[in-house]
């Protein structure tokens, strides 16, 4: 029972920083679509911060879940796209811009906010403090990760649209094909290659050397200036 109640507690402390994340990033995107002019995430009920409006079922509770079941090293997960009609944006090419950059600059606000709460929060009980630290700890390690993997420059990610905006007309036309395979492609490359040339005997760990190691450096950067 003790052990149960144990891994029940710990799940906590990743449940709330996935909710924080997700929930936030994807209403974001709404919020700068609408700056911009567009007004689709608004009129779908999808200008929220209440998670239920944006929990996709298999990435902002499977796919954490099973990571967390799993002891994988990172946790990782999504929320529903929020609908952004991206020919409604004015300008165009800067709302893209907009649009895209604001959800992974929400996952470094709340990261941020994360690290000024592990400072300034007075103490309570040794078990809240405890489970208060472990929270934040992961808040702004999830919060890094997704804001470093959002901003990889493949399409459909946001960094790939930023690049998909910036790029010239022929080369953003194929960009913007690759936004039903993209997420294959990406798939592909840093999971799925890496397990296969394991069992090759070979360590390809992409996913740590483009993300985790980005997002660590980001995690360094952003203590020394706030604490």
């Amino acid at each position: 029972m003790n052990h149960l109640f144990e891994m029940i507690v710990s799940a906590t402390t990743w449940v709330l920083p996935v909710l924080f994340a997700v929930t936030f990033h994807e209403a974001a995107h709404g919020y700068a679509a609408r700056a911009f002019g567009d007004d689709t995430a608004q009129r779908a009920g999808r200008l929220s911060l209440n998670p239920i409006r944006h929990i996709d079922p298999v990435g902002t509770i499977v796919i954490p879940g099973l990571l967390l079941l799993t002891g994988a090293p990172f946790l990782f997960g999504y929320a529903k796209p929020v609908p952004v009609a991206f020919y409604r944006l004015n300008p165009q090419r800067l709302g893209i811009i907009g649009v895209a950059v604001a959800g992974p600059a929400i996952n470094i606000v709340l990261a941020i906010l994360s690290i000024m709460l592990l400072v300034w929060l007075p103490s309570f009980s040794p078990a809240v403090d405890s489970w208060l630290g472990e929270t934040l700890q992961n808040s702004v390690a999830l919060n890094c990760v997704l804001a470093v993997f959002n901003m990889l420059p493949i399409p459909p990610l946001d960094g790939g649209r930023v690049l998909t905006a910036i790029s010239p007309a022929p080369m953003a036309r194929v960009l913007m094909r690759m936004e039903k395979t993209g997420m294959i492609l990406l798939i592909g490359v840093v999971f799925l290659l890496p397990y296969i040339t394991a069992q090759l005997g070979i360590d390809l760990p992409i996913f740590q050397w483009i993300v985790i190691k980005p997002a660590s450096a980001l995690i360094n950067f952003l203590a020394g200036i706030f604490t």
